[in-house]
């Protein structure tokens, strides 16, 4: 899938789980014809069990579901859980899952982070929140801060294409869009009537045909900027070239402005980003630590104008192992709409990095600074070798062990094929 913008589409900013889950369940739950849901985390809590029921709900409207989890983001969903999807119809898709080694997890690298929904071809959802009660602000101080997008128009086409591809199924022979073909052209034209100025592309990463990607749209915008870029992302520790690119637009007067993890869930996911701060705050780049609880978030906006929300970090392993999904937004409104939350967290939220704060790094340290980052930034091509395996999406039967999919014998679409380690 190449990527491409598409015109007339309609946007919605979903912030947290509190607006995200109650609107994301509201439409599968009305679904009549088909739902797609990828998620890296599935938990059986309280929000999961919101999802379980939802996609019930959908089957029992005669709906086609499918549901694919991260092997390794959700690991442990007991087979009660399973089975009664599965039993109503729901096809339960697992991606890579692998046993446990001395109970430690195997299947750590390249893992599904995408958090996709697709329902009835008319509404998708593409963000960074995933189903479990951490992104409630009930669950109290390690509550998550993320955001994710509900779409309407021609995009939605594109991400339902894309999602039955890596499914192993061909979105233009389905029943329901053949259904569909005949007997929506009203909603269709009405839909092309409003006004909808949105554009939006959708961009996926992955270890075949999008290594880059996500990465590109981000560079090519920075490099574009001429008045602001704003960056708020959990984990940040990009490539030599990015780092570049943000502190050429710093340079060339930019107002280049980086929110990372203050408050982190892990602890080196700050000290990978404060080994930057030097760097940055040398080119006159703002750097902000969000300190109310830990981010998750991933987005972007540029100019007031661009914007992308999605579930890719800027750090090694989404840029270069994980299969992520983004969408970039070409929309005044929404960007702008972005924008203005984006200052409200950095004004009650967030703690501006000063100068006097970060000890210039000079002499050994630069060096040993530089060669540790080198060191890490190309891990992802070093670790081609544990991946060597070939990965597969798998559908799960309770009661049994992760049984291969009907198209499970046939190379991964997410990847090449690769020889056995």
């Amino acid at each position: 899938m190449k990527p491409t913008w598409t015109d007339n589409n309609r946007l919605r900013l979903l912030e947290n789980g509190e607006a995200f889950f109650p609107r994301v369940f509201e439409v599968i739950a009305a679904a009549r014809h088909e739902v797609i849901v990828e998620t890296f985390i599935l938990f059986d809590d309280p929000v999961g069990r919101g999802l379980h029921k939802a996609l019930l709900s959908a089957a029992e409207n005669g709906a086609t579901v499918h549901l694919v989890v991260d092997g390794y983001g959700s690991p442990d969903l007991p087979i009660e859980f399973i089975r009664s999807l599965t039993e109503a119809g729901v096809h339960f898709h697992s991606w890579d899952p692998q046993p446990t080694l001395l109970g430690i997890r195997t299947n750590l690298f390249r893992r599904l982070h995408r958090k996709i929904v697709v329902v009835d071809e008319q509404r998708a959802f593409v963000g960074g929140i995933n189903y479990a009660e951490d992104h409630l602000r009930r669950a109290g101080p390690q509550s998550k801060q993320d955001f994710a997008v509900e779409l309407q128009g021609p995009v939605v086409e594109q991400i339902r294409g894309y999602c039955l591809e890596q499914l192993g199924r061909d979105p233009r022979s389905t029943p329901m869009s053949v259904l569909r073909r005949w007997t929506d052209w009203p909603r269709r034209l009405l839909a092309r009537r409003r006004r909808a100025d949105a554009q939006v592309l959708f961009c996926v990463r992955d270890n075949d045909h999008h290594p880059r990607a996500i990465e590109e749209q981000y560079r090519q915008a920075i490099r574009a900027a001429r008045e602001e870029v704003v960056l708020m992302n959990a984990y940040f520790f990009p490539s030599w070239s990015f780092l570049r690119d943000l502190r050429r637009a710093a340079r060339r007067g930019v107002r280049v402005v980086v929110v990372v993890q203050g408050t982190p869930d892990k602890a080196y996911v700050k000290w990978a980003a404060s080994s930057l701060y030097d760097m940055l705050l040398n080119a006159g780049v703002q750097v902000y630590e969000y300190s109310e609880r830990p981010l998750h978030g991933k987005i972007a906006v540029i100019d007031g104008h661009w914007s992308t929300v999605g579930s890719s970090n800027l750090d090694p392993l989404s840029l270069a192992l994980n299969l992520e999904a983004n969408v970039c937004i070409r929309d005044r409104e929404f960007s702008g709409a972005l924008r203005e939350r984006v200052q409200e967290l950095l004004r009650d939220c967030c703690r501006r990095v000063g100068r006097d704060q970060v000890p210039r790094q000079r002499g050994w340290r630069h060096l040993l600074r530089s060669l540790i980052y080198h060191l890490l930034r190309r891990f992802p091509a070093w670790s081609e070798g544990l991946g060597r395996r070939r990965q597969q999406l798998r559908q799960l039967m309770p009661g049994r062990a992760a049984v291969a999919d009907e198209n499970a014998q046939q190379p991964s679409p997410h990847e090449k094929p690769r020889r056995a380690a």
